[in-house]
């Protein structure tokens, strides 16, 4: 009845988003007040409210935690207890939990998982945190038979209509009463309203049953038996959703699922029974998936990951439904495609099957599940049924063995690249299965020796066509022959797919296979790769290539070149070492080489270097055989062993970060590799800096077991190895002989293996390569070749000394007896000398310089272990005395020459002595300047040369010389901004003239400090531009600078740059001999002639006076006088090219010359760098002078130069303007109009643009005396004072600041005191003078060395000692160098009658009043430096908070992205279109959006779920940038990867922070972008 009137109700057609929000509020309301609360009410028989928190009182909650994963939420995995990966903690029960203080991994949930906790079965040890402690509980007989009715017609009435197919009728019972109106379907939609009212509602109950269980433990399990009680097959309410899954909807699926999991799953009992039914269903689900188009996240098949990962109900399942036979069988029957001998074939897929490929995987993801932790006891239904499964697995590797075969092209080049991925995929993912299944048949010996019967068959089958139609043939060498076939890897199919082979590689023991038969395929597959290397498969293409990369590539080798290697040991091992080594030779197409003298001559150039590289391969294989023992049941070895020569051997090429360890080992099926148990024992760690990340070093006591054949190295990281080794060794002092290390002994199986080393074959093998090396003058070997052979040699030596050892001096157990070999001259046909002899010759050979030291080495070890030979020690020992000899010379040769080079350096500095001290001057003349005067110029003035970067002309500054310019940028800034909220004035009326103290947003310069000249910078801008113009017409990529916007690239350093700042020469020194007006008289002047060019202009402008009387004016003043320009034409122009940048950047409007704001903007942005450079110095306790670089040196000096001449390029009358406004701020006048009362005024910039009229105000006096100092110090005196009375008006020191001082500190300062009557009207009661002095004195001190900076870079003049350091004595030089008294309040003494009415019209302004009574934003002194928010320091609280956080658009959805603005800390849903707005026109994403009100365009924020941090700059301008956040290995994690536990690493998010206040942000992106163009492309104003 209720729910088709309260759900059909679909919005209307035109109604807004807000209505709808109230429909959905309405409808919401409705369903909780007549369907909700009703069935409530029922089941409780009391007011719910009550009822369900009584429930919760006397609930005693399930042990197990069961809250399910949210996106993006932080999950936890300890390393040490969780039985496998998939076993995860939520942060609350983490917390809690004792692995906490383990080595654990955090990720982030991709949503549906739920949490562990209080599952025994999945941890090892602490399966309960504190809250989950496990109890019992018993609810009330008759609430458990109402909830038992209830939940059964509920869940019924929800299956029952999630599970309807007719659209368009209701299930009996359910019509509505009148259905004759409704009874017409909309065109639309097909399906009836009401059946769509119907399942909203179902899914509402389904939610509300979710909630109601939550309550009571009893509740759950009540509903549990409802939804599993059936009678016949698939009869139960929960299997029917189960089946039906693939036809709901995305939010119906999601809906149920949730309550599968918070109730049958939370129960052991009722999860079995779950198990058992999904089980039986397995087959048909995973049909249902694979035609189905959702992702797998909300399909029930997922839910295997909670069910098979449990090792008890995983076995159960395997013994009771077959479980790993329906998972492997259902897997082989969905790929279909074979080729004739029933092998998987790849190579024609569709995008179709592609995907349904993809989605196959996931089964072998289920198998990994079942298999991960292996049985400790085993009875024999679990035997019978795990040997069903290894049937059905060997079946599927029939169909892997020899997929993908390859015949070598000859010829020309293949026409298609072949399908390799998908069999390496598949690959990848079978190697745990395999490893896992190898572990389990480990684990039972009857289960062994059952499986080793098995891959025997398996194996033969696949055997049983080898040799068919093969041709026999017998080879023969040294005296031994044996039978085999031809066959040619270079010529036949061959495949690199081997895993029925390399299966029963992993459980060899003694077989009953031919060896020639178990080695043929392996053997063929290392020919292919050595074949591969020799360049004889280039026209196959990329594909073979990509092939054998993976063979060897960590992901794979471990089940494929590793395995491959063993299978050979284990032919090697049985069969006689010669006849192994000849079929060896054979496959190699090596053989007829080596069994016939002079066969060499006869090839071709390329055919002899393609010989030598197969030479080369074979020897190395050899060595393989022979040494790689590290494995356990080849050589007598620990697991830990192998880990640990796979990291001496990585440390070796060079030391590595954590996570390139990781990546160079293999995983097993929980992830890890065994790293940190061996880690600390064979290398050291050194922790990073503010760059870089922490590195592994390898302790020098393991360099001794460096072998140069590992057989893991590949071609490059050998030979970095091999150089990285002698490096040290010769830093050491040792030689450089790089000897094989002492091996283990091998198990008894393989102990035969050794004898390869002393067989004829091998012995003939190295006296033929020894024989070409002492005959240089042939191309016929490499010096590769031979070093592999000296390793054999030593390998064999160092074999027999060990069994020499070994024997106790008994003569008969000595099997190895390869001295007496190698002392035998050879046989036919080479007729050369023994190998030992062969070695002496060779020992002094020049060509053999290289190898002399490993040579040298062999002798030795040879002479000990044979004592006959004692002959050789003597020679050694000369040839030490001669090495030593040698060096000495090689020193003193060294010296001589460091004494001529010197010696003639002098000589050249004696002869070009005025060319030195040109330059020594210059370089005294920066660094000292004339004292005379502490606070201008004095002396001659100076002559300043720059050299141009671009045609390295040198050229002096003048004034009417040619412009000289500094490249420079140009951005608006919030860094100092102390209201951010400020909205952004309305750029066409905004009047910039007074800044506000809270510094909202200001104009920022700055400069690489490369110069160049006007000419040189327009002809290369000119270039940039053009060559921009023609890449627009081809295809255009992205630059990282916009030309449009004026923005290039210094040609030096490439550095961003916007615009050029004009050199000027220094400023002309005032003279000293003029006496200075008094500040009263000055007063009065400058009054009059404000008055007199106030009068002027009012005259222009009305017609007459507004005046009665004209004004006097002083003497030799006139109003309409016209200094001279002091520039060239070109410099002008350039000063015109920077007031135009700011003004554009400032304003964001187009360039426009006659606005009278261009010059105020020039002069606002000299003193916002000068604030900003001043804050940097003082936060990080630099001195005032003399640390900055000298980019930032140059820099201020431009600024502040050009400061004072750009009002040249101005009319008159706009600049007087401007100057009456000022004056006016400081006195006040009633003729003007619009002033800013003192609180709303920054004191820097006004004084800063009172100074810049040095020429155009008070130079108007034609008497001929210059002014300038005494103007200057008085608008300083003034400005101070008002700085003075706007701090201690914002002061905050009322009684509750005051500490208690002693009385000797009032009395010691009683000036302050004096001051206080005059502000009696306006301050709050102030009772310590002491007090209010010392906030004085720190609120002024800024401002002072602001000022102290502004005057030197105007003025030139040198700053006092006190100030070239950081410490005392810093305020009285400070107020020395401004001519300013010490104790400030001396300035209101001196001229107490002229500035009292001042200060008092000042305090009466009506804004001062306003501002300090209404409580406005008051800005207080000092201002504070602004930082970046406080990052906690554990990353997964950050993970936490954003896990949490909501898009503020979407009605409640996560957001998919959340991002933190590191400026100001709020959250943001970014790179989403659901939170995109407009900025000037333009879509953009949150980060953009909020960049642009945050930080005037330029941001810094952290992506949480990425742990990245993101840089923005406008709109077409990001990067990233390393994250502060490192794990305990001195790493950052981007994209949560690796899961180690990250903790803020404050030095680094300093770092950024000091870029952010150095304003280098726009810098850093442009140099990312330039270093990585795949950085310019990203749309980051989507971001």
């Amino acid at each position: 009845m209720y729910v088709p009137r309260i759900l059909c109700v679909g919005p209307n057609g035109g109604v807004s988003s807000r209505e709808e929000q109230r429909e959905e509020q309405r409808e919401e309301l409705a369903c909780q007040l007549l369907l909700s609360a009703p069935l409530e009410w029922l089941l409780l028989g009391e007011e719910p409210a009550a009822g369900l928190a009584q429930l919760q009182e006397n609930n005693q909650p399930s042990p197990l935690c069961g809250h399910v994963f949210k996106v993006g939420e932080p999950t936890y995995s300890c390393r040490e207890c969780a039985a496998d990966p998939t076993c995860v903690l939520c942060m609350q029960c983490f917390l809690s939990s004792i692995h906490k203080d383990h080595r654990y991994r955090m990720t982030t949930s991709g949503g549906g998982g739920f949490c562990d906790c209080g599952d025994a079965e999945a941890w090892k040890k602490g399966p309960y945190c504190q809250k989950h402690i496990p109890t019992d509980t018993q609810l009330p007989a008759d609430l458990v038979a109402r909830g038992y009715s209830i939940f059964s017609i509920i869940l019924k009435y929800a299956v029952d209509l999630l599970t309807w197919e007719q659209e368009d009728q209701l299930p009996a019972g359910l019509e509505p009463p009148n259905t004759s109106r409704q009874s017409k379907p909309l065109r639309v939609h097909v399906m009836h309203s009401s059946v769509v009212a119907h399942q909203c509602f179902a899914l509402k109950a389904l939610s509300w049953l979710g909630q109601i269980i939550q309550y009571s433990d009893g509740l759950r399990r009540i509903l549990c038996q409802v939804g599993l009680q059936g009678k016949g097959e698939n009869s139960s309410l929960v299997d029917r959703l189960m089946l039906n899954d693939s036809k709901m909807w995305k939010g119906a699926r999601n809906i149920y699922h949730q309550l599968l999991m918070n109730s049958l799953l939370m129960d052991l009992k009722y999860k079995k029974i779950f198990a058992i039914q999904f089980a039986k269903n397995y087959r048909r689900l995973q049909t249902d998936f694979m035609e189905d188009d959702h992702e797998r996240v909300v399909s029930v098949t997922s839910l295997s990951v909670q069910l098979f990962t449990v090792p008890t109900m995983a076995r159960m399942l395997m013994v009771e439904e077959n479980l790993m036979t329906t998972i492997i069988r259902t897997f082989v029957d969905h790929l279909r495609h074979r080729d004739l001998q029933g092998r998987f074939q790849f190579d024609r897929y569709t995008a179709q099957q592609a995907f349904k490929f993809g989605r196959v995987q996931s089964l072998i993801g289920d198998l990994k599940y079942v298999l991960i932790s292996c049985p400790t006891e085993w009875s024999d239904e679990l035997r019978l049924k795990f040997l069903e499964g290894l049937d059905a697995f060997l079946e599927l590797l029939k169909c892997m063995q020899g997929m993908d075969p390859v015949v070598r092209q000859v010829g020309q080049h293949i026409e298609m690249e072949p399908e390799w991925e998908a069999a390496f995929t598949l690959q990848m993912k079978l190697t745990h299965i395999i490893s896992m299944i190898q572990e389990w048949c480990s684990t039972d010996e009857r289960v062994l020796i059952e499986a080793y019967r098995k891959c025997l068959t398996a194996l033969s089958h696949c055997h049983s066509g080898l040799s068919d139609g093969e041709q026999p043939i017998t080879l023969s060498l040294s005296g031994h022959s044996v039978d085999t076939f031809r066959y040619q890897v270079s010529q036949d199919k061959v495949s690199i797919h081997l895993p029925v082979c390399r299966l029963l590689a992993g459980k060899h023991f003694p077989s009953e296979l031919s060896p020639p038969l178990l080695i043929e395929l392996p053997l063929r597959c290392l020919v292919l790769c050595a074949q591969v290397h020799a360049g004889m498969w280039r026209r196959n293409g990329f594909s073979l290539i990509n092939q054998i990369y993976y063979y060897h590539n960590v992901k794979c080798r471990v089940e494929m070149f590793d395995k491959d290697i063993i299978m050979l040991q284990a032919g090697a091992s049985m069969m006689d070492p010669n006849h192994f080594l000849m079929i060896v030779m054979s496959r190699f197409e090596l053989f007829h080489i080596f069994s016939c003298a002079d066969v060499r001559k006869r090839y071709r150039e390329d055919l002899v270097q393609q010989n030598n590289t197969l030479i080369e391969e074979m020897l190395h294989l050899i060595i393989m055989v022979v040494g790689e023992r590290y494995i356990a049941g080849v050589g007598q070895v620990e697991p830990f062993d192998e880990i640990r020569r796979e990291i001496i051997h990585q440390l070796s090429v060079r030391p590595m970060a954590h996570s390139e360890l990781v990546k160079a080992l293999p995983e097993n099926g929980n992830k890890e590799t065994g790293l940190e148990r061996v880690i600390d024992n064979v290398a050291s760690f050194k922790k990073p800096g503010v760059t870089g990340r922490g590195l592994y070093e390898l302790r020098p006591e393991w360099n001794k077991h460096f072998n140069l054949y590992f057989h893991h190295y590949s071609r490059a990281d050998q030979s970095k190895a091999e150089e990285a080794q002698r490096k040290l060794r010769r830093q050491n002092g040792e030689d450089t002989a790089l000897p094989p290390p002492l091996p283990p002994p091998l198990c008894p199986l393989f102990a035969s293996l050794v004898n390869l080393l002393q067989s004829d074959v091998l012995l003939a093998v190295e006296g033929a390569v020894l024989q070409w090396a002492v005959e240089p003058s042939g191309g016929g070997w490499t010096e590769s070749m031979l070093q592999r052979v000296l390793h054999l040699v030593g390998m064999a030596l160092l074999e027999e000394q060990q069994q020499l050892e070994n024997s106790s001096g008994d003569d008969d157990n000595v099997t190895f007896n390869y001295t007496c070999k190698i002392t035998r001259p050879g046989e036919a046909p080479s007729t050369s000398g023994s190998v030992l002899a062969l070695l002496e010759s060779l020992q002094n050979a020049p060509h053999l310089e290289v190898h002399k030291d490993m040579i040298t080495w062999i002798l030795k070890v040879k002479n000990r272990a044979d004592p006959h030979l004692l002959g050789f020690t003597s020679s050694q020992d000369k040839d030490k005395a001669e090495r030593k000899r040698k060096a000495e010379m090689a020193r003193l040769r060294r010296e001589k020459i460091m004494a001529q080079m010197s010696e003639m350096q002098k000589h050249f500095i004696n002869e070009n002595k005025e060319l030195f001290q040109q330059s020594l001057e210059e370089l005294e003349a920066s660094t000292s300047a004339a004292a005379e005067d502490r606070y201008t110029l004095g002396g001659a003035q100076r002559h300043q040369l720059v050299t141009c970067i671009l045609c390295q002309e040198e050229q002096e500054l003048r004034g009417h010389g040619r412009a000289m310019v500094l490249a420079a940028f140009v951005q608006r800034s919030t860094v100092l901004s102390k209201n951010r909220h400020r909205n952004l004035p309305d750029p066409e009326h905004h009047d910039p003239l007074f800044m506000h103290p809270d510094l909202s947003q200001g104009i920022h310069t700055t400069s690489c400090g490369h110069i160049m000249h006007a000419t040189c910078w327009q002809r290369y801008f000119e270039a940039v531009q053009f060559k921009e113009q023609r890449r627009q017409q081809r295809l255009r990529g992205h630059t990282s600078y916009d030309v449009e916007n004026g923005e290039f690239l210094c040609p030096l350093c490439e550095c961003l740059s916007n615009t050029v700042i004009p050199l000027l020469p220094h400023a002309r020194s005032p003279d000293c001999s003029v006496t200075h007006p008094s500040l009263e008289v000055w007063l009065k002047t400058t009054s009059q002639q404000i008055a007199a060019l106030h009068s002027a202009y009012s005259k222009q402008s009305d017609g007459q006076s507004p005046f009665k009387a004209k004004p006097e004016v002083p003497e030799g003043f006139r109003v309409d006088f016209t200094p001279q320009n002091a520039f060239s034409s070109s410099i002008s122009a350039m000063i015109t090219t920077f007031s135009m940048s700011t003004y554009k950047v400032g304003l964001k409007l187009n360039p426009n010359e006659q606005d009278h704001r261009v010059q105020v903007l020039s002069w606002s942005t000299c003193a916002y760098t000068i604030q900003s450079i001043e804050h940097l110095l003082m936060d990080e306790e630099k001195p005032l002078f003399g640390s900055l670089p000298c980019r930032q040196d140059d820099c201020l000096s431009s600024l502040t130069r050009f400061g004072s001449t750009c009002w040249t390029a101005a009319p008159l009358k706009t600049v007087h303007t401007h100057f009456i406004r000022l004056f006016t701020a400081l006195v006040p006048d009633i003729r003007v109009e619009n002033i800013p009362c003192i609180l709303d005024i920054d004191m820097f910039h006004l004084l800063v643009s009172c100074l810049n009229f040095p020429g155009s105000v008070h130079c108007l006096d034609q008497s001929g005396r210059s002014v300038v100092d005494s103007a200057h110090l008085h608008i300083l005196h003034l400005v101070t004072v008002a700085h003075l009375v706007q701090i201690l008006l914002t002061s905050t020191t009322g009684n509750s600041h005051i500490h208690t001082h002693t009385h000797t500190h009032k009395q010691s300062s009683p000036a302050p005191v004096s001051l206080l009557p005059v502000y009696t009207s306006v301050l709050p009661e102030v009772s310590s003078g002491w007090q209010l002095w010392r906030c004085v004195k720190v609120g002024v001190l800024p401002f002072l060395r602001s000022a102290a900076l502004f005057f030197h870079y105007l003025n030139s003049t040198a700053p006092p000692d006190d100030l070239l350091v950081a410490g005392p004595g810093q305020w009285e030089a400070l107020c020395s160098y401004l001519s300013l008294p010490s104790n400030l309040l001396r300035l209101h003494h001196s001229h107490h009658t002229l500035l009292e009415p001042l200060i008092h019209r000042w305090c009466s302004h009506p804004g001062v009043r306003q501002t300090l009574q209404v409580g406005g934003v008051v800005v207080r002194f000092p201002r504070e430096s602004n930082r970046l928010i406080d990052l906690p320091e554990d990353y997964s609280t950050l993970i936490n908070q954003a896990s949490s956080f909501t898009c503020p658009r979407s009605g409640g959805d996560k957001s998919r992205a959340p991002t933190l603005c590191l400026i100001c800390g709020s959250m943001l849903c970014s790179q989403s279109y659901c939170c995109q707005t407009e900025v000037d026109g333009e879509d953009v994403g949150a980060c953009t959006a909020h960049a642009f009100t945050c930080g005037a365009g330029l941001g810094l924020f952290l992506r949480v779920r990425e742990s990245q941090v993101l840089f923005v700059a406008g709109k077409t301008k990001g990067c990233f940038y390393p994250p502060p956040y490192l794990d305990d290995y001195g790493e950052t994690d981007q994209g949560l990867k690796r899961g180690n536990p990250l903790h803020l690493c404050s030095e680094r998010y300093r770092k950024i922070e000091r870029l952010w206040r150095q304003h280098a942000i726009a810098e850093v992106i442009g140099h990312a972008q330039e270093a990585n163009q795949t950085l310019v492309a990203i749309d980051w104003q989507h971001l």
